[in-house]
């Protein structure tokens, strides 16, 4: 699903749901306070949706409960449960962990259900797609062996799915309105994304996958947010399978480990003024000081490093800066009366803000026909 080959092969899906947001905001929500969150996060669950069984969830009973589903799923992965450090109550489920983690599945293992019946309409595959998306070569592949056996149970595809749907739109969701936060708390940055985005586009045209390599300075303040804001300050927690001893610490075997990436990324030691928002810092033009997202530099993880780094890097660099030169290239944004942006934040495996980002969009581009 991450190959290039299928990236730029769904590029079709992705610019199909940005438009539709696009066009979405202008119609309904231009001079209005739009709450910016679930404008990304219907980007990002929408995209990846199409990538995955070619369908979203819109006119659906599951659309308005789902981003709700998906924020109590990532909470409940990290939630400290007594029953880990106390095995001899984990039948009492004292905290009712047991209970609303079963319930939240439940809900989602609809929605899963849902999208495998409808790939396996018609004796279980469409032949006449022009494109096979994943869920289509995941059932391919379990009904092509010679030997009657298949690869994966339904459970299985279907935690395979949930996996995917739950860790990829949540993070993206949260970093895209972190960007859009950091942007309007510092206009002078805003200002250069957008002169970047009116001479690399034009204003008579919507920003297209073929204009992202020339993004310096947008690219640049994602970096920079990424940096203040990881998506998972504490990166997905980790197992370690023997002893060692880290720093003078002994940790054994069996340890859960987490790295704290949050500390590392406002590290006074590693960075110049590292709670300063200063995208420059990410627009060196040499390359043995450059950063990127492959772990290979230990002051910067946003997306972890080594062989659990976050497999999705190839989607997210794609979603990400598309999803933002597109908001910021078609509208002016400006926070409603003038209030004082909140850049607080709530604690979770993900780290979002506490209040929500409310902002007031006005058409930007010169062809208004674009926004149809």
């Amino acid at each position: 699903m991450m190959s290039k080959t299928n990236l730029d092969d769904c590029y079709a899906l992705r610019k199909e749901e940005v438009h539709k947001s696009i066009s979405h905001i202008y119609h309904d929500k231009i001079g209005i306070p739009t709450d910016l969150g679930r404008v990304a996060f219907s980007i990002a669950i929408n995209s990846t949706m199409r990538m995955l069984w070619g369908a979203t969830l819109q006119g659906t009973d599951f659309s308005e409960d789902y981003r709700k589903l998906v924020a109590e799923m990532m909470d409940l992965f990290v939630k400290p449960n007594i029953s880990d450090y106390f095995p001899a109550v984990a039948r009492y489920d004292i905290q009712g962990i047991e209970r609303q983690a079963k319930k939240v599945q439940y809900e989602i293992d609809k929605i899963l259900n849902w999208a495998i019946e409808e790939r396996m309409k018609n004796g279980g595959l469409q032949q006449k797609q022009e494109r096979k998306d994943f869920l289509q070569f995941l059932l391919e592949n379990n009904n092509n062996h010679e030997d009657g056996s298949t690869s994966l149970t339904v459970q299985q595809l279907k935690a395979l799915l949930m996996d995917i749907v739950v860790g990829g739109t949540d993070t993206a969701a949260t970093t895209i309105e972190w960007v859009m936060t950091e942007l309007m708390q510092h206009p002078e940055e805003m200002r250069r994304v957008q002169e970047e985005l009116r001479d690399i586009v034009g204003l008579n045209q919507l920003a297209e996958e073929f204009h992202l390599p020339n993004l310096h300075h947008l690219e640049a303040v994602i970096k920079e947010t990424l940096r203040l804001h990881p998506a998972l300050p504490l990166l997905v927690p980790r197992l370690s399978n023997q002893s060692t001893t880290i720093g003078g610490y002994y940790i054994p075997k069996g340890s859960t480990v987490f790295l704290n990436v949050l500390a590392i990324h406002r590290d006074s030691s590693v960075w110049d003024n590292p709670l300063e928002f200063r995208p420059q810092r990410f627009l060196n033009t040499d390359p043995s000081n450059s950063f990127d997202y492959q772990g290979n530099k230990f002051q910067y993880l946003p997306f972890g490093s080594g062989r659990r780094i976050c497999p999705g890097i190839p989607l997210a660099e794609r979603m990400l800066i598309y999803a933002l030169a597109s908001l910021l290239h078609s509208f002016d944004w400006k926070v409603p009366n003038d209030e004082k942006l909140d850049l607080s934040d709530k604690f979770g495996i993900v780290t979002k803000k506490k209040t929500p980002l409310i902002a007031v969009p006005t058409a930007r581009l010169s062809n208004l026909e674009l926004y149809a």
